[in-house]
């Protein structure tokens, strides 16, 4: 998992990270990055492959200032991303935003814009690592509760990794921003907040008689 003992040094701007609207909404603390990456749990990939942009949704991990993403090595869209630039994208929906006015509907987000050139990782070492943290970043502890790769799985599956150099946030919280001239219209106007929940555990049908539920897996839930 992350490292909790990075310092929070503020994000350097860039000419494609910097906000072009709302700059009030922009977030330049490091650690507001760290927070949106690691609460989410599907990132995409932005990459040219064969000369067309291709977005990948994909699992990821993140440890310090380095986000590892994970997908076939027979994905030559995914194998595309090795030594080019690439852009990664990670956004929470927290809420639909409903103002009197049409036009000044939004909705309330967090999100991240990580650009960079990715880089295969090719050591073999290296490679357990990140899928260990990147099989953990989605559920706490499951590396070690379930069986370890294969060498043929291994071989099937190709691991990329991207500096946390250049990236941009963007936040926004609160109500509407409705004109003033709007308020005394009979329209309602508020937020309708969004989360996500893990439901009960479903336990696949070919379970032996008496597997209980893991810890972890309880500890994701919150039961």
């Amino acid at each position: 998992m992350s490292s909790d003992t990075m310092p929070s040094t503020p994000l350097s701007s860039t000419p494609r990270s910097t906000l072009r609207r709302h700059r009030e909404r922009g977030a330049t603390d490091r650690a507001a990055l760290y927070a949106i990456l690691d609460a989410g749990l599907i990132c995409h990939l932005g990459v040219v492959a064969d000369g067309a942009p291709v977005v990948l949704p994909t699992a990821y991990g993140r440890e310090d200032d380095t986000l590892y993403l994970h997908g076939s090595s027979a994905n030559g869209a995914f194998m595309a991303a090795s030594g080019a630039q690439i852009c990664v994208t990670v956004t929470h929906m927290d809420g639909l935003v409903a103002a009197r006015s049409v036009f000044s509907h939004s909705v309330n987000y967090r999100s991240a814009v990580v650009f960079g050139t990715a880089s295969v990782v090719r050591d073999e070492e290296a490679r357990w690592h990140a899928l260990e943290l990147i099989t953990d970043h989605l559920i706490p502890g499951r590396w070690a509760a379930a069986r370890q790769p294969t060498k043929k799985e291994m071989a099937a599956t190709a691991v990329i990794s991207l500096p946390l150099a250049e990236a941009s946030v963007k936040i926004r919280t609160g109500m509407p921003a409705d004109e003033p001239e709007d308020y005394a219209l009979d329209v309602w106007a508020g937020v309708l907040p969004i989360a996500v929940t893990f439901g009960a555990p479903l336990p696949a049908p070919e379970l032996a008689p008496g597997t209980e539920i893991p810890a972890h897996i309880r500890d994701r839930v919150g039961a």
